[in-house]
């Protein structure tokens, strides 16, 4: 896990000591399986229309979880963006030449790197979902898996 990055920091771009200790406990609950290996390989927002077949691989102990999945048209996928600096407050984006705070951008630079994508369902085989709409790195952790908003039964 990334907390902070060697990475350099742009012009009035922030950081902040984190503190030593979590406050709670996630559990990957499998990997997001995608074309992309490097973060600026990825797209800025996944197409669930036209982009890529991605896949989502479920571990064993979360599968039944998976009933009635396939019945579902989009899904919303919460994945950890695993290797995201987390030390940012204030970052300065490439299109701007003002710095602004983290919470007011969609950066993958966050103190939670929690990131979520609406994607459509292609099909269910297994422990494997394939979609379209995904715009992360290969091996990316899955948090959760959720039915669409307005899609609920």
């Amino acid at each position: 896990m990334t907390l902070t990055a060697p990475d350099p920091m742009r012009p009035h771009e922030e950081c902040v000591h984190l503190p030593g200790g979590f406050d709670a406990g996630v559990w990957f609950i499998g990997r997001i399986r995608t074309p992309w290996a490097r973060r600026e390989d990825c797209p800025k927002r996944g197409d669930p229309e036209n982009g890529p077949e991605c896949h989502i691989e479920v571990d064993a102990p979360w599968l039944s979880a998976l009933a009635g999945v396939e019945g579902k048209d989009r899904m919303q996928v919460l994945y950890w963006m695993h290797l995201s600096r987390r030390d940012l407050v204030r970052q300065n984006p490439c299109f701007d030449a003002q710095s602004v705070g983290t919470f007011a951008l969609r950066s993958p630079l966050r103190p939670n790197p929690i990131a979520s994508s609406f994607v459509r369902l292609l099909r269910v085989e297994g422990k494997f979902l394939t979609v379209r709409g995904l715009d992360c790195i290969d091996g990316t952790p899955l948090v959760d898996l959720k039915p669409e908003f307005g899609v609920l039964p």
